[in-house]
């Protein structure tokens, strides 16, 4: 019996059981084919939305689902099994999604959620600066009032798939007249806002949903496209990035979990001896690992997103880092096993587990490195002095 059938509720394996045969249709072959045409998912993304599965953690009074990050995290995850993840995923209904219903004006709730629920808009999320990297302290993209208006400046960098969103949620920082401290704020940029540039971003890694580097040069908004509270600090964004994490961790196990199955198939049918190379120790050992790994990563999954869920903002942070980093990990030696029991086929493009090299260390690297998430860990869980 498998951990999931235990943690999850029937509603959740039905839910795992309709994703799975979804992705099983399009598959990693659909995603490979889109890369080399230059293109979108987009009917993958259109059928998904129809089903519900885009919008499951959005409200149900703006068209979502009305469940939570869970049942988020079972889509993402199943699809990435199928090897077919959705990477806007993350941060449409994730990131921007959350924010909105969480902290949004009841009219920025009405403009965007049932669009994000449906599928039908995107939204991508521009946090990362240059010079700043892990560091949402160091922001510098400042707003500043103009009468009624917001005036945006900054840059960001490896913002995902702003090509294809209506909008990107930029976080950025105001300047607190009183202390002169810079607090983190969150504006609705639509996509052809004057003074909003973009350029794409040169990746080795292969995939349909590219990555940009935008500028910001006075950006004119209206007081409407502020997202929640200026004055509400940080609260606002660790409310995305707690979601983000979590997701992350789905695309991760995910990613895992299909070269695996990869490996598994091959090391039961290849043969070089007598028997199949998946009856030597020193090619089932390594696969079971790599299997105990990702099943470990995704019960700190299931924690991350039922604190979440619940409210524990604070407990889900904590979760939410730690399976970030261990579905990472497991990602990173579950793909690098699985090349490595296909031997030279594994570096063949026929098998596409070659490209997953590099796909992998995604998860290590991006939305924080691992190296933060254990400085969050030495520090919040176990009480160490800073290093910074």
């Amino acid at each position: 019996m498998s951990t999931s059938t235990v943690l999850e509720t029937e509603e959740h394996q039905a839910l795992r059981a309709a994703v799975a045969a979804l992705g099983k249709r399009y598959g990693r072959a659909y995603m490979t084919s889109l890369v080399t045409e230059g293109a979108h998912p987009r009917e993958l993304w259109a059928e998904a939305a129809k089903a519900g599965f885009l919008g499951v953690n959005l409200p149900e009074e703006y068209g979502g689902g009305g469940a939570g990050m869970a049942e988020l995290s079972i889509v993402l995850e199943e699809l990435g099994a199928s090897g077919s993840p959705l990477l806007m995923m993350i941060v449409s209904p994730a990131i921007c999604g959350t924010v909105i219903a969480r902290f949004g004006t009841e009219e920025q709730k009405r403009q965007w959620l049932p669009g994000l629920a449906d599928g039908s808009r995107t939204m991508a999320f521009g946090i990362t600066e240059p010079d700043a990297g892990s560091n949402s302290h160091r922001i510098t993209t400042t707003a500043r009032r103009d009468g009624e208006d917001w005036l945006l400046t900054g840059r960001k960098v490896f913002v995902s798939g702003v090509d294809i969103a209506d909008a990107t949620l930029i976080v950025g920082r105001t300047e607190d007249a009183r202390t002169g401290k810079l607090k983190a704020c969150l504006f609705i940029v639509p996509r052809e806002t004057p003074g909003f540039q973009r350029s794409q971003i040169d990746m080795e890694v292969q995939a349909p949903e590219k990555q940009f580097e935008l500028v910001l040069d006075d950006v004119r908004l209206p007081a409407e496209a502020l997202v929640g509270d200026e004055d509400a600090g940080l609260l606002q964004l660790f409310a995305g990035l707690n979601p983000e994490r979590i997701m992350t961790a789905a695309f991760a196990i995910g990613m895992g979990r299909y070269a695996l199955g990869r490996a598994v198939d091959y090391a039961k049918t290849r043969q070089v001896w007598k028997e199949p190379i998946g009856a030597h120790q020193a090619i089932a050992h390594p696969l079971a690992q790599a299997h105990i790994e990702i099943e470990l990563a995704r019960l700190m999954m299931q924690k991350a997103a039922r604190l979440y869920d619940a409210g524990d903002d604070f407990g889900a942070g904590e979760a939410a880092n730690m399976a970030k980093y261990a579905a990472g990990e497991a990602c990173v030696k579950a793909v690098d096993q699985a090349v490595h029991t296909l031997g030279g086929n594994g570096l063949t493009r026929e098998y596409g587990l070659a490209s997953l090299i590099t796909g992998a260390r995604v998860a290590r690297i991006a939305p924080v490195s691992r190296e933060m998430i254990l400085n969050y860990i030495s520090h919040q869980t176990l009480g160490l002095p800073k290093s910074y």
